[in-house]
């Protein structure tokens, strides 16, 4: 459990970092590139126009170059958090069908024969009653909670 929780923490925490350092790298491209450009129009505007138009224009470069980084950061942000979802989905349909099919293991049936051979069946009616209780009401837990995120997830659909 705690494992699998480590490796969550790592892996999210790798492509954070990846994330980050890919925007870095671009953000200082970026940066280079709009620079020489906005020289360019500058001067070019300056020659045309004046001194008060090519500051405008100038500024306007950097607001549109601004808007686009804006964009494509928060278009990058919500697929990471649909991938997030998708695997945090996936993690809890594999941990119930791993629960079932432990159920069925020949060699868990064998060993609880043996329990019930070695216990005595008197003893053991109470103890499985009991068990058979707690099962049914973490199995109902769980579909409750199972039909509340389906229940919140139908309107986003």
């Amino acid at each position: 459990m705690f494992g699998r929780m480590i490796d969550d923490f790592k892996e999210s925490t790798g492509t954070a970092l990846r994330l980050t350092s890919l925007a870095a790298a671009a953000a200082f491209a970026l940066l280079v590139a709009t620079s020489f450009l906005c020289a360019a129009l500058f001067v070019f505007v300056l020659q045309k126009y004046g001194p008060v138009e090519a500051c405008l224009a100038g500024a306007g470069v950097f607001l549109l170059v601004t808007l686009i980084a804006a964009i494509c950061y928060k278009v990058r942000q919500n697929q990471i958090q649909v991938r997030a979802e998708e695997a945090a989905r996936e993690a809890a349909r594999s941990a119930k069908s791993a629960a079932s099919h432990m159920l069925a293991d020949p060699m868990l049936l064998a060993a609880g024969l043996q329990l019930v051979r070695a216990i005595g069946v008197k003893k053991l009616i109470p103890i499985l009653a009991i068990g058979g209780l707690a099962l049914g009401f973490m199995m109902s837990r769980g579909a409750s909670e199972g039909g509340d995120e389906a229940e919140a997830e139908a309107p986003a659909e």
